[in-house]
């Protein structure tokens, strides 16, 4: 079962789409958050969620402070998942998750919001383009001192940061998965 795992929600179970999802394992959730909570990147931060599924990084983020909270899914079925999931921890935290039910580059490309912390948790069959496409689309939508975050499978390349104006900052790997940080690039 995937749950929040600390904060003003901690242990509220969270529903995961019957299909279609991958949800981030709890292991890879706790480290990542402990992570970004030691360098002080989630209280007050407005949080993108892109390829939500059941909202499970982004609403972890409003447990733990989170100012505003942006959920991008565009399957229907898990986007209505999401949203429950998202009413729930509002009625733990008082922060509102907006559910945007589209397609992430069409959202990127037509919103004028700024964020500070970014989850890109794509499904196995998004491609290295469609991931650059996305990097390249959600640069000028971050603040000076965001941080992007992107999932992806072991075997997967990193990501092509300095094609989308950024600069990596780490990587690390969870059994089969890898987690990249990045954020926008010196001016």
């Amino acid at each position: 079962m995937t749950r929040i795992i600390a904060g003003a929600a901690r242990g509220l179970g969270l529903t995961v789409p019957d299909a279609g999802t991958r949800p981030t394992s709890d292991r890879v959730r706790e480290s990542l958050f402990g992570s970004l909570e030691t360098h002080d990147l989630i209280a007050d931060a407005r949080v993108l969620d892109l390829y939500a599924g059941s909202g499970a990084l982004g609403l972890e983020s409003a447990s733990r402070g989170a100012s505003a909270v942006d959920l991008v899914e565009k399957a229907r079925g898990a986007a209505g998942v999401a949203t429950r999931n998202a009413a729930a921890v509002a009625k733990a935290t008082a922060v509102s998750a907006r559910v945007h039910q589209s397609g992430v580059l069409p959202f990127l490309r037509s919103t004028t919001l700024v964020w500070d912390l970014v989850f890109i948790d794509p499904p196995y069959d998004v491609t290295e383009a469609e991931i650059g496409d996305v990097l390249t689309a959600l640069a000028p939508r971050l603040s000076p001192d965001a941080v992007v975050i992107v999932e992806r499978a072991k075997r997967s390349p990193a990501p092509d940061w300095a094609a989308a104006g950024m600069s990596p900052l780490r990587d690390k790997t969870y059994g089969d998965t890898t987690v990249w940080w990045g954020e926008p690039a010196a001016v």
